[in-house]
Protein backbone atom coordinates (compact mmCIF):
# COMPACT_ATOMS: atom_id res chain seq x y z
CA UNK A 1 0.00 0.00 0.00
CA UNK A 2 3.08 2.51 0.84
CA UNK A 3 4.65 1.61 -2.39
CA UNK A 4 1.58 2.55 -4.54
CA UNK A 5 1.20 5.95 -2.27
CA UNK A 6 4.71 6.93 -3.20
CA UNK A 7 4.26 5.80 -6.65
CA UNK A 8 1.42 7.99 -7.10
CA UNK A 9 2.87 10.56 -5.21
CA UNK A 10 6.12 10.67 -7.99
CA UNK A 11 3.56 10.45 -11.07
CA UNK A 12 1.99 13.72 -9.27
CA UNK A 13 5.04 15.23 -8.93
CA UNK A 14 6.77 14.51 -12.39
CA UNK A 15 3.91 16.16 -14.39
CA UNK A 16 3.89 19.15 -12.11
CA UNK A 17 7.31 20.00 -13.08
CA UNK A 18 6.13 18.93 -16.87
CA UNK A 19 4.11 21.58 -16.41
CA UNK A 20 6.18 24.18 -14.60
CA UNK A 21 8.28 23.93 -17.73
CA UNK A 22 6.21 24.20 -19.88
CA UNK A 23 4.73 27.06 -18.84
CA UNK A 24 7.99 28.47 -18.10
CA UNK A 25 8.74 27.44 -22.03
CA UNK A 26 5.63 29.75 -22.96
CA UNK A 27 6.51 32.72 -20.85
CA UNK A 28 9.66 32.86 -22.26
CA UNK A 29 8.51 32.85 -25.97
CA UNK A 30 5.92 35.08 -25.30
CA UNK A 31 8.20 37.87 -23.49
CA UNK A 32 10.58 37.25 -26.45
CA UNK A 33 7.92 38.06 -28.67
CA UNK A 34 6.62 40.89 -27.23
CA UNK A 35 10.35 42.39 -26.74
CA UNK A 36 10.39 45.57 -28.77
CA UNK A 37 13.10 45.19 -31.66
CA UNK A 38 16.64 46.46 -30.97
CA UNK A 39 17.49 50.09 -31.28
CA UNK A 40 19.90 50.67 -34.67
CA UNK A 41 18.69 47.02 -35.84
CA UNK A 42 20.81 45.04 -32.97
CA UNK A 43 23.89 46.67 -33.74
CA UNK A 44 25.96 48.58 -30.68
CA UNK A 45 25.80 52.34 -30.04
CA UNK A 46 29.61 51.85 -28.78
CA UNK A 47 30.74 49.79 -31.68
CA UNK A 48 33.78 47.55 -31.00
CA UNK A 49 34.20 48.64 -27.66
CA UNK A 50 31.40 46.32 -26.60
CA UNK A 51 32.65 43.51 -28.29
CA UNK A 52 35.63 43.95 -26.67
CA UNK A 53 34.98 43.67 -23.15
CA UNK A 54 33.99 39.88 -23.52
CA UNK A 55 36.94 39.50 -26.84
CA UNK A 56 40.77 40.51 -26.05
CA UNK A 57 41.71 43.32 -27.02
CA UNK A 58 45.72 42.88 -27.10
CA UNK A 59 47.50 42.80 -30.39
CA UNK A 60 48.67 39.47 -30.01
CA UNK A 61 45.27 37.78 -29.62
CA UNK A 62 43.12 36.23 -33.05
CA UNK A 63 40.32 39.53 -32.40
CA UNK A 64 43.08 41.67 -31.09
CA UNK A 65 45.04 41.70 -34.20
CA UNK A 66 42.35 43.31 -36.20
CA UNK A 67 43.44 46.94 -35.12
CA UNK A 68 46.75 46.29 -37.40
CA UNK A 69 44.99 45.13 -40.28
CA UNK A 70 43.78 47.15 -43.25
CA UNK A 71 40.30 46.38 -42.36
CA UNK A 72 40.82 48.64 -39.26
CA UNK A 73 41.86 51.88 -40.60
CA UNK A 74 40.12 54.80 -39.15
CA UNK A 75 41.46 57.06 -41.58
CA UNK A 76 40.05 55.35 -44.57
CA UNK A 77 36.20 55.66 -44.82
CA UNK A 78 36.30 52.23 -46.77
CA UNK A 79 37.32 49.98 -44.14
CA UNK A 80 34.64 48.63 -41.47
CA UNK A 81 36.63 50.84 -39.14
CA UNK A 82 36.46 54.20 -41.08
CA UNK A 83 34.27 57.10 -40.19
CA UNK A 84 30.62 56.15 -39.72
CA UNK A 85 31.21 52.45 -40.17
CA UNK A 86 30.15 49.25 -38.00
CA UNK A 87 33.33 48.12 -36.99
CA UNK A 88 33.44 44.94 -35.67
CA UNK A 89 29.87 44.15 -36.69
CA UNK A 90 29.97 45.25 -40.31
CA UNK A 91 31.50 41.57 -40.99
CA UNK A 92 30.24 40.13 -37.84
CA UNK A 93 26.96 40.93 -38.22
CA UNK A 94 24.80 42.67 -34.99
CA UNK A 95 26.14 42.34 -31.78
CA UNK A 96 22.84 42.10 -30.30
CA UNK A 97 22.18 38.77 -32.20
CA UNK A 98 24.94 37.30 -30.51
CA UNK A 99 24.66 38.20 -27.13
CA UNK A 100 21.13 37.00 -26.92
CA UNK A 101 21.45 33.56 -28.51
CA UNK A 102 21.27 30.37 -26.71
CA UNK A 103 24.24 29.31 -26.15
CA UNK A 104 24.06 26.50 -29.02
CA UNK A 105 23.18 29.25 -31.56
CA UNK A 106 25.90 31.56 -30.72
CA UNK A 107 28.77 30.64 -32.71
CA UNK A 108 26.77 29.97 -36.10
CA UNK A 109 25.34 33.84 -35.62
CA UNK A 110 28.78 35.50 -35.76
CA UNK A 111 30.35 34.92 -39.44
CA UNK A 112 34.03 32.74 -38.96
CA UNK A 113 32.89 31.27 -35.84
CA UNK A 114 34.25 28.61 -36.41
CA UNK A 115 33.96 28.85 -40.81
CA UNK A 116 33.11 25.11 -40.87
CA UNK A 117 30.14 25.57 -38.80
CA UNK A 118 28.71 27.92 -41.90
CA UNK A 119 28.12 27.14 -45.76
CA UNK A 120 31.28 29.21 -47.72
CA UNK A 121 28.61 31.31 -49.42
CA UNK A 122 27.33 32.80 -46.38
CA UNK A 123 30.59 33.58 -45.15
CA UNK A 124 31.83 35.20 -47.84
CA UNK A 125 28.89 37.38 -48.17
CA UNK A 126 29.87 39.80 -46.33
CA UNK A 127 33.54 39.97 -47.77
CA UNK A 128 31.90 40.22 -51.47
CA UNK A 129 29.40 43.66 -49.25
CA UNK A 130 33.00 45.55 -50.35
CA UNK A 131 35.55 43.40 -52.06
CA UNK A 132 32.88 42.18 -54.92
CA UNK A 133 33.60 44.38 -57.76
CA UNK A 134 37.02 44.44 -60.11
CA UNK A 135 39.65 41.32 -59.32
CA UNK A 136 36.32 39.43 -57.74
CA UNK A 137 33.98 40.23 -59.85
CA UNK A 138 33.79 36.68 -61.39
CA UNK A 139 34.18 35.10 -58.03
CA UNK A 140 30.12 33.86 -57.99
CA UNK A 141 30.58 30.98 -60.18
CA UNK A 142 34.43 30.20 -60.34
CA UNK A 143 36.69 27.03 -59.32
CA UNK A 144 37.22 28.01 -55.91
CA UNK A 145 33.68 29.44 -55.24
CA UNK A 146 32.28 26.04 -56.74
CA UNK A 147 34.33 23.77 -54.71
CA UNK A 148 33.44 25.92 -51.42
CA UNK A 149 36.39 27.74 -50.55
CA UNK A 150 35.69 30.68 -48.00
CA UNK A 151 37.81 34.17 -48.39
CA UNK A 152 38.99 32.74 -44.73
CA UNK A 153 40.59 29.75 -46.04
CA UNK A 154 42.82 31.23 -47.78
CA UNK A 155 43.00 35.10 -46.29
CA UNK A 156 43.80 35.78 -42.19
CA UNK A 157 41.61 38.48 -42.21
CA UNK A 158 42.65 39.53 -38.46
CA UNK A 159 46.37 39.26 -39.51
CA UNK A 160 48.42 42.50 -39.99
CA UNK A 161 50.44 40.89 -42.42
CA UNK A 162 48.29 38.14 -44.73
CA UNK A 163 50.47 35.59 -45.66
CA UNK A 164 48.61 35.12 -48.89
CA UNK A 165 49.52 38.83 -49.91
CA UNK A 166 53.10 38.11 -49.28
CA UNK A 167 55.78 36.97 -52.04
CA UNK A 168 57.72 34.69 -50.12
CA UNK A 169 54.60 32.81 -48.28
CA UNK A 170 51.66 33.27 -51.14
CA UNK A 171 52.93 29.35 -52.45
CA UNK A 172 52.22 27.83 -48.83
CA UNK A 173 49.14 29.26 -48.40
CA UNK A 174 47.92 27.61 -52.26
CA UNK A 175 49.79 24.77 -51.19
CA UNK A 176 47.20 23.53 -48.53
CA UNK A 177 45.16 21.99 -50.96
CA UNK A 178 47.27 22.42 -54.76
CA UNK A 179 50.06 18.97 -54.15
CA UNK A 180 51.08 18.06 -56.93
CA UNK A 181 52.00 21.82 -58.01
CA UNK A 182 53.73 22.37 -54.89
CA UNK A 183 55.60 19.37 -55.64
CA UNK A 184 56.51 20.55 -59.22
CA UNK A 185 58.00 23.75 -57.93
CA UNK A 186 60.31 21.55 -56.09
CA UNK A 187 61.63 19.89 -58.80
CA UNK A 188 65.13 20.63 -60.43
CA UNK A 189 63.87 23.43 -62.96
CA UNK A 190 61.05 25.14 -61.64
CA UNK A 191 59.80 29.55 -62.13
CA UNK A 192 61.31 30.83 -58.76
CA UNK A 193 58.02 30.44 -56.93
CA UNK A 194 60.06 29.39 -53.54
CA UNK A 195 62.77 32.10 -53.86
CA UNK A 196 59.76 34.63 -53.48
CA UNK A 197 60.50 36.18 -57.52
CA UNK A 198 57.21 34.41 -58.75
CA UNK A 199 53.65 33.97 -57.12
CA UNK A 200 50.35 31.81 -57.97
CA UNK A 201 48.86 35.05 -58.69
CA UNK A 202 51.28 36.30 -61.27
CA UNK A 203 49.67 33.74 -63.63
CA UNK A 204 46.47 32.80 -61.66
CA UNK A 205 43.49 35.06 -61.33
CA UNK A 206 42.54 33.09 -58.25
CA UNK A 207 39.12 35.17 -57.60
CA UNK A 208 38.04 34.09 -60.54
CA UNK A 209 38.63 34.23 -64.52
CA UNK A 210 36.61 33.05 -67.21
CA UNK A 211 39.79 30.93 -68.61
CA UNK A 212 41.20 27.52 -67.83
CA UNK A 213 43.14 27.11 -64.64
CA UNK A 214 41.93 30.70 -63.83
CA UNK A 215 44.62 32.25 -65.56
CA UNK A 216 45.23 36.09 -65.83
CA UNK A 217 45.02 35.91 -69.73
CA UNK A 218 42.80 34.42 -72.12
CA UNK A 219 45.69 32.28 -73.57
CA UNK A 220 48.63 30.44 -71.84
CA UNK A 221 50.76 31.84 -74.35
CA UNK A 222 49.61 35.48 -73.51
CA UNK A 223 50.64 34.65 -69.80
CA UNK A 224 53.86 33.09 -70.58
CA UNK A 225 54.68 36.66 -73.41
CA UNK A 226 54.10 38.59 -70.07
CA UNK A 227 57.94 37.41 -68.79
CA UNK A 228 59.04 35.89 -71.90
CA UNK A 229 58.60 38.76 -74.31
CA UNK A 230 61.28 37.63 -76.95
CA UNK A 231 59.17 34.33 -77.98
CA UNK A 232 56.30 36.32 -78.87
CA UNK A 233 56.88 37.17 -82.61
CA UNK A 234 55.74 37.14 -85.05
CA UNK A 235 58.56 35.79 -87.07
CA UNK A 236 59.27 35.38 -90.14
CA UNK A 237 59.57 31.24 -90.01
CA UNK A 238 57.38 30.00 -87.08
CA UNK A 239 57.30 26.47 -84.86
CA UNK A 240 53.93 25.78 -85.26
CA UNK A 241 53.31 24.13 -81.83
CA UNK A 242 54.91 27.18 -79.99
CA UNK A 243 52.65 29.56 -81.48
CA UNK A 244 50.16 27.36 -80.14
CA UNK A 245 50.57 26.65 -76.43
CA UNK A 246 53.66 27.26 -74.20
CA UNK A 247 52.75 23.85 -72.37
CA UNK A 248 52.93 21.79 -75.49
CA UNK A 249 56.83 21.66 -74.79
CA UNK A 250 56.98 22.94 -71.02
CA UNK A 251 55.63 22.40 -67.67
CA UNK A 252 54.87 25.39 -66.53
CA UNK A 253 55.40 24.63 -62.91
CA UNK A 254 58.58 22.27 -62.74
CA UNK A 255 60.70 19.63 -64.57
CA UNK A 256 63.07 17.54 -64.38
CA UNK A 257 64.50 18.33 -67.52
CA UNK A 258 65.94 21.84 -68.20
CA UNK A 259 64.08 24.60 -69.27
CA UNK A 260 61.00 23.44 -68.31
CA UNK A 261 60.68 21.06 -70.94
CA UNK A 262 58.33 17.94 -70.45
CA UNK A 263 60.80 15.26 -71.87
CA UNK A 264 64.51 15.54 -73.34
CA UNK A 265 64.96 17.32 -76.04
CA UNK A 266 65.38 14.13 -78.29
CA UNK A 267 62.31 12.46 -76.94
CA UNK A 268 60.30 15.49 -76.70
CA UNK A 269 61.16 16.44 -81.25
CA UNK A 270 59.91 13.05 -81.65
CA UNK A 271 56.49 12.99 -80.41
CA UNK A 272 55.91 15.05 -83.60
CA UNK A 273 59.52 14.37 -86.10
CA UNK A 274 59.61 11.43 -87.66
CA UNK A 275 63.24 10.17 -88.40
CA UNK A 276 62.64 10.42 -92.38
CA UNK A 277 63.56 12.78 -94.45
CA UNK A 278 65.90 13.80 -91.67
CA UNK A 279 70.20 12.77 -91.85
CA UNK A 280 69.63 11.20 -88.19
CA UNK A 281 67.71 8.07 -87.14
CA UNK A 282 65.47 7.53 -84.21
CA UNK A 283 66.89 8.83 -80.82
CA UNK A 284 66.42 4.52 -79.18
CA UNK A 285 68.39 2.81 -77.33
CA UNK A 286 70.36 0.85 -80.87
CA UNK A 287 71.03 4.74 -82.20
CA UNK A 288 73.60 5.22 -79.25
CA UNK A 289 77.09 5.20 -79.71
CA UNK A 290 77.90 1.19 -78.98
CA UNK A 291 74.61 0.67 -79.88
CA UNK A 292 73.08 -1.97 -82.62
CA UNK A 293 72.14 0.89 -84.75
CA UNK A 294 75.52 2.94 -84.28
CA UNK A 295 75.79 6.13 -82.80
CA UNK A 296 74.44 9.24 -84.85
CA UNK A 297 76.31 11.66 -85.52
CA UNK A 298 73.28 14.48 -85.64
CA UNK A 299 72.13 12.99 -81.96
CA UNK A 300 75.38 12.11 -80.08
CA UNK A 301 75.11 15.23 -78.11
CA UNK A 302 71.43 14.46 -77.04
CA UNK A 303 70.01 17.23 -78.16
CA UNK A 304 68.11 18.24 -81.44
CA UNK A 305 68.69 22.16 -80.35
CA UNK A 306 72.04 22.06 -80.59
CA UNK A 307 71.34 22.64 -84.50
CA UNK A 308 67.73 23.60 -84.68
CA UNK A 309 68.65 26.48 -81.61
CA UNK A 310 66.05 29.05 -82.77
CA UNK A 311 63.08 26.33 -82.07
CA UNK A 312 60.85 29.23 -80.99
CA UNK A 313 61.16 31.16 -84.16
CA UNK A 314 63.35 32.68 -86.58
CA UNK A 315 63.62 35.93 -88.58
CA UNK A 316 66.75 34.59 -90.59
CA UNK A 317 66.52 34.71 -94.08
CA UNK A 318 68.04 31.19 -94.28
CA UNK A 319 66.34 29.71 -91.13
CA UNK A 320 63.56 28.17 -92.67
CA UNK A 321 64.75 24.91 -90.38
CA UNK A 322 65.01 26.99 -87.48
CA UNK A 323 69.14 26.83 -87.12
CA UNK A 324 69.51 30.61 -87.28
Amino acid sequence: MKIKKSFGAALVLLAGLALAGAVAAQDKAKAKADAPESANGGYSEEGADTCLGCHEADHTSREGAIFLSRHARPDDARTPFGKGQLQCEACHGPGDAHVNAEDDERGKIIAFNPPASRPAGQLNAPCLVCHGNKARIAWQGSTHDVNQVSCATCHSLHSANDPVLAAATQADVCAKCHKKQMAEIRKPWSHPILAGKVVCSDCHNVHGSNVDKLLVKPTVNQVCYSCHAEKRGPFLWEHQPVAEDCANCHSPHGSTNPALLKKSPPLLCQQCHAAAGHPAIARTGAALPGGTGGGQGFLLAGGCVNCHSRVHGSNHPAGAKLMR
